[in-house]
């Protein structure tokens, strides 16, 4: 039985229960919402589930027709109308029944409660972070710098979610945690995926500072840390692993405590947008980017096809890109050494000289000596000729290029902007 004890006659019918366990093959969450949606149907048309079957399409159509102009009489929104219509409209299929005529739905993918959500700033992060105790912490950091879904933190009934085995890089000795590397890899398991597949990200330098810290304040307490050890122990333990819901109150509170009236998941489009940022200054390929959020893509299809392996080096050059762009997930700042700001000014030079962003991915800048950087950008320019195929206008000249069809390369730090020719 689903957590819907309001509705939870309805799996008394033993077609109900076959209907709603079929769902939650697919999706526990999902067979839960329609559990209520169609409960609150039945209960509104004071009918049955039985009953309901037995009428004519066009009796269930008007129905249906009724019941949005009462939710919406109500103040619905347009999403909510449309999930209740899904869910009635499944229990109908279940039973081969098709309503083929449409059905407008004022609004249907309209989400209000997300119409004045922005992203939050690094600086504004950091009073999450604050507001925030030890295991809030965690998990707020998790979501914003590893951009992890909600349920891989703990799953909708307790039952899987992120555990120490998932970071290989980590491991306790005594009553010390050890992070080997920083950024330190995370394994997501297809079970925690919501795409269904297996991917990896990475946890930045302040991330891993949160967890040790915190795993650490576990095992002071008396708890004693193995591989399968949940990353966020449940406030009370009748599962192993925290609810999906209870991650999500968890970050709430904190956001609140921070004073914003942000979702939880704002810290995942955080993530999102700040490697954007990263992307457009060279910093990390976009598909790299994808593959972190846990998105379907060229390098998912090539980790997927090579049973989930891929080669050390193109490991490495993920956690370089992931190290590079951490000074926009991070809301400390780290000391940044001579050979950082050398990298940073031989990028740009790079930019300038008509490389593009994923061309400087490819190339090992600290290894490079200031002999081969000059051939380097010697070669591209000699290569250029007269034909400028690259510019850098200011801010003010963008737009005029880009009307007549010059493409955007990258931002440079003093606020102009390279272009460069279509074709």
């Amino acid at each position: 039985m689903g957590s819907s004890p309001k509705y939870g006659w309805l799996l008394a019918d033993a077609d109900v229960r076959r209907w709603y366990e079929n769902v939650a093959r697919g999706s526990k969450v999902t067979a839960d919402v329609y559990l209520r949606r169609f409960g609150a149907f039945c209960e509104h048309f004071k009918t049955s589930p039985g009953q309901l079957v037995t009428l004519s399409e066009s009796e269930l159509y008007n129905m249906l027709l009724d019941y949005v102009s009462f939710l919406e009489g109500d103040g619905c929104a347009g999403s909510y109308v449309k999930s209740a219509l899904k869910a009635v409209k499944s229990w109908l299929a279940h039973n081969g029944i098709d309503i083929h005529r449409k059905i407008k739905i004022r609004g249907a993918d309209d989400t209000p409660t997300l119409r004045d959500e922005r992203i939050p700033t690094q600086q504004e992060l950091r009073r999450i972070f604050l507001s925030a105790d030890k295991k809030a912490r965690i998990a707020c950091v998790l979501v914003a710098h590893s951009g992890l879904r909600l349920m891989t933190l703990g799953n909708y009934t307790g039952t899987d979610g992120l555990g120490v085995r998932d970071l290989p890089e980590m491991r306790v000795e005594g009553n010390q945690v050890i992070i080997e590397r920083a950024p330190t890899i995370i394994i997501v398991g297809s079970e925690l995926s919501k795409a269904g597949h297996q991917y990896f990200t990475f946890l930045s330098e302040e991330g891993c500072e949160y967890l040790k810290d915190y795993l650490e304040e576990r095992m002071a307490r008396g708890e004693r840390i193995t591989p399968n050890s949940p990353i966020i122990r449940p406030k009370v333990a009748p599962k192993p692993f925290i609810r999906t819901v209870n991650v999500g109150d968890m970050i709430r509170e904190a956001i609140r405590g921070a004073g914003f009236n942000w979702r939880p998941y704002v810290l995942r489009a955080y993530f999102d947008t700040q490697l954007m940022i990263a992307e457009s200054k060279g910093l990390i390929l976009r598909d790299y980017r994808q593959f972190f959020m846990g998105h379907k893509g060229d390098i998912e299809a090539r980790y997927t096809t090579n049973k989930c392996r891929l080669p050390e080096s193109v490991i490495e050059d993920m956690r370089e890109a992931y190290r590079r762009s951490q000074e926009y997930l991070q809301t400390i700042t780290y000391g940044i050494g001579r050979e950082s700001i050398v990298e940073e000014l031989k990028r740009h030079m790079l930019l300038v000289a008509g490389f593009t962003p994923e061309e400087i991915s490819k190339l090992d800048l600290r290894g490079l000596s200031d002999e081969e950087f000059q051939e380097i950008i010697r070669e591209r320019l000699m290569a250029g000729g007269e034909d400028c195929v690259q510019r850098v206008v200011s801010l003010e000249e963008v737009d005029k290029y880009l009307r007549t069809g010059w493409l955007y390369v990258a931002s440079l730090p003093d606020g102009r902007v390279i272009i460069k020719k279509p074709g």
